[in-house]
């Protein structure tokens, strides 16, 4: 079934973004995959952008652990809830490492063509990682 292939392959990525394995991304994501992510500045960039992205964001993070939590599937589009914990060990867009430990939390819409992922929809807490790092207080 489709919608079945489709969420394999969604977990797939997270997959992915939880080793650091980018090599794996030509057999799941379009070439010219369009991110939809306010935080992504490499999401106009294709897959050689995500995988910039991925890279950056293990580099801040190595011991980044990304788990599925739900998933849901219609027509050419799978909706991922997921979560995940990570450690603050390398420079974040200029925030130097923390060490503190940081959890986040997301949602991301997934379309695909041809068995691939040709778009994606992203929102995360990212106050949550901006907090967790220290980079902003609470008030």
């Amino acid at each position: 079934m489709v919608s079945e292939h489709n969420k394999a392959a969604a977990r797939a990525v997270f997959d992915i973004w939880s080793t650091g394995e980018i090599e794996r991304l030509g057999d799941l994501v379009a070439r010219d995959v369009v991110h939809h992510d306010p935080y992504d500045s490499n999401a106009a960039a294709g897959l050689e952008g995500m995988k910039r992205t991925i890279e950056f964001n293990r580099r801040a993070f190595p011991d980044m652990r990304l788990s599925v939590e739900d998933q849901v599937a219609e027509g050419n589009r799978v909706v991922t809830r997921w979560s995940g914990e990570m450690t603050h060990l390398g420079d974040l867009g200029g925030a130097a490492p923390t060490g503190n430990r940081v959890t986040i939390s997301g949602i991301t819409i997934d379309r695909f063509e041809d068995g691939k992922i040709v778009e994606a929809w992203r929102s995360m807490d990212m106050l949550a990682v901006v907090r967790g790092i220290g980079a902003l207080e609470e008030s």
